[in-house]
This record gives structure tokens, C-alpha cells and sequence, in this order.
């Protein structure tokens, strides 16, 4: 069954080009929600946003932007956090979701909330000049804490946050999660669910696509599931 609400925690780095390359797409109805407001350093790399944006918070600049280059597209916007108060409430009136977000708290709070939601995700993340993006199917496919199992302590992300991101990297893992938000709009099979796609370009550009298998420890689901179909008979 085709889906169409679609929800982008984010509106940065990975948030904008996802958003635009959904509304390119076809996109009809899109979410976004980030509690920051447009800064002068994000003009360089966000590039929707113009200098009289600027303390203007994101989600609204965003929108405003999407209704005059695009106004078939119905957009709502939440200036505010993701948090514990409001995830579960936000995915569930949702179809799909695009984990645009530089926290890794807030990768597992999604991640946490579409596993108990059902919701399919994408998740991308971005550390200098790598980036990485995966489909999360919710009981079926590998989720985040098969692949991390614990978010990373706090001197891996000052690690990661002085390394910074490289515009073009996060503009690419951007468009790979419109992609697969496009799929679930349009009923079609995933290409990166049970998969974890790896961006580098440092040197020559590479993309490397690896399977992930779900983790037997996990809460998730997809371990047992897939465990249980692996023993039923005829198999």
C-alpha cells in the first residue's frame, strides 16, 4: 500500500536537500521539525535559507521556501525538539520517517519510536567526508541498535562534531533518504532495508553497500522473526 505522510526530524545538512529532493519528487504531504533557528553559518551549506532567514526558526523558513517554489506540497511544520514528550505522537501520525537529525540521542529516540510504532525510517548520519544512510523496516529489517546496540559516549561526539560535516557528503546521503522516502510513497520495494549504504569521498568517491543482519540481543523484532521463519518447516 502506498504511503504519503512524510515526516523529516531535521531541517539542516541531511533535512534541506532531503526535503527538496522530495518536493522535485512529488512529495505531497511533509512534516519537518527542528527547534533551531536559520544561523549565518548555515547559509553556505543549507541552501534555501538566505541571509534574511536568519533568526528565522528553520522549520518555518523551510516551509515558506517550499510554498513558493513548490505550493502543491502541504507542509507541516513544529519548531521544537524531538524528545520522549512527543516522538511516539509525531511518527505515529506518520508514514515514514527521514532521521535528519546530528544528535545521536535523538537517532535513537526515533529509531526506538518506529520500532514500537511500526513506522519504517531512514537513517543517515554524517562525519567529515563519510556519510551513511539505512531503511529501517520495524520487526523485518536490522534496526539501529542491531548495528550500534548503544549510542556512542560523549568523546565520540565531540570527536564527531570537531570533525564537522563536508556540505556535498550530507547533501548526497540527503537524497538518498528522499529516495527511499519515495518508495514507501510509491508502494515500491526498498533499496537500502536490510542494508547499510557507506558514502566516502575522500580521493576517488565510493559507495560501498553492506547487508546488516538483525543482532539475536536486540528488542527489535527482526531477529526472532527472521529466526522463527528460518526454523518453520519446509525451510
Amino acid at each position: 500500500m502506498a504511503t504519503d505522510r512524510i515526516l523529516i526530524v531535521g531541517v539542516g545538512g541531511l533535512g534541506v536537500p532531503a526535503l527538496w529532493a522530495l518536493a522535485r519528487a512529488g512529495a505531497h504531504s511533509l512534516t519537518l521539525v527542528d527547534p533551531d533557528p536559520v544561523e549565518l553559518s548555515n547559509l553556505a551549506r543549507q541552501v534555501i535559507f538566505r541571509t534574511s532567514d536568519v533568526g528565522t526558526p528553520k522549520v518555518v523558513a523551510a516551509a515558506r521556501w517550499l510554498g513558493r517554489r513548490f505550493p502543491g506540497v502541504k507542509v507541516e511544520r513544529h519548531p521544537l525538539a524531538l524528545d520522549a514528550s512527543n516522538a511516539a505522537r509525531l511518527v505515529s501520525a506518520h508514514d515514514f520517517v527521514i532521521d535528519a537529525t546530528d544528535s545521536p540521542a535523538a537517532k535513537f529516540l526515533i529509531n526506538d519510536t518506529c520500532v514500537t510504532t511500526r513506522t519504517p525510517f531512514v537513517y543517515g548520519g554524517v562525519v567529515g567526508m563519510t556519510g551513511q544512510a539505512m531503511t529501517v523496516v520495524p520487526t523485518e529489517t536490522a534496526c539501529i541498535r542491531c548495528v550500534f546496540e548503544t549510542p556512542p559516549d560523549e568523546a565520540e561526539i565531540q570527536s564527531c562534531r570537531e570533525a564537522g560535516i563536508v556540505g556535498p557528503v550530507a547533501g548526497a546521503i540527503g537524497e538518498m533518504q528522499a529516495g527511499e522516502a519515495m518508495r514507501a510513497a510509491r508502494a515500491q520495494p526498498f533499496l537500502l532495508s536490510g542494508k547499510i549504504l557507506t558514502y566516502d569521498a575522500s580521493g576517488t568517491s565510493r559507495v560501498r553497500i553492506t547487508g546488516v543482519s538483525p543482532r539475536s540481543g536486540c528488542g527489535c523484532g527482526a531477529w526472532q522473526r527472521e529466526h522463527h521463519e528460518a526454523q518453520a518447516p519446509g525451510r
